[in-house]
């Protein structure tokens, strides 16, 4: 099935450079060139992945992505940004706004259609669909969802994969290059700090129900899922 993506940015020839390298690798494109457009366009038909420029007319990129990821209808949609901000603390701020990966301008239609591939393989649920439960948390794999109790909980893709994987691997503790291989599948894309971030948002996921300790540091190894607050 052709994968939807919604292209937002306001340079028009990037737009369309875009938009051509995707429909010819067979990709369905839509296109904004600021926050309203690119609202519109995402309540008409919910895409598969956006592609969002940090620097627009109005709104921020960054904001745009902060607002979708506390909205129902955008929450769990892929987000790649796309930016000339290349320091790593711009990465940073922009993984923790809940884009899910970040290129660089000037960047090759070769390696966007790459990475968007990898961030859609990454955000496919996976074949779990048995229940899970560890200390007042329950993950119901065949609906993909989490629970905190009885309460719902609001989780991104990937937290959801970090979490489902935690869950099914508890008092273990795990590294970083492990981690990336087990709920990134290795992607070549995906940097060490990405793990971090991806970690604190999960812990901020949780926070409202007081289950973030469970999510825990071990202080030059790595991480582990307890029940057992350290």
């Amino acid at each position: 099935m052709q994968k939807r993506i919604l292209i937002v940015e306001d340079e028009a020839p990037i737009r369309d450079m875009v938009a051509m390298a995707l429909g010819k690798a067979d990709m369905r494109v839509d296109q904004a060139g600021d926050a309203q457009q690119a609202q519109i366009a995402l309540t008409e038909h919910r895409p598969d992945l956006i592609l969002l420029d940090w620097m627009l007319p109005g709104i921020s990129g960054l904001e745009l992505a902060r607002r979708w990821r506390r909205e129902d209808l955008s929450r769990d949609i892929p987000i790649i940004m796309l930016t000339a901000r290349g320091e790593e603390m711009d990465r940073v701020h922009g993984l923790e706004a809940g884009v899910d990966d970040y290129v660089t301008k000037p960047f090759s239609t070769r390696e966007l259609i790459a990475r968007i591939q990898a961030v859609l393989r990454r955000s496919q649920p996976d074949q779990g669909t048995g229940i899970l439960e560890q200390g007042g948390l329950r993950i119901d794999g065949a609906a993909h969802r989490v629970f905190a109790g009885d309460q719902p909980v609001a989780i991104g893709p990937t937290e959801y994969r970090l979490l489902q994987f935690f869950m099914a691997n508890p008092e273990r503790v795990y590294s970083r290059t492990q981690l990336l291989d087990r709920v990134w599948g290795g992607s070549v894309y995906v940097e060490e700090r990405t793990v971090d971030v991806h970690i604190r948002r999960l812990r901020k996921t949780l926070e409202p129900w007081q289950l973030d300790g469970m999510v825990q540091t071990v202080r030059g190894a790595g991480y582990r899922f307890s029940t057992r607050i350290a």
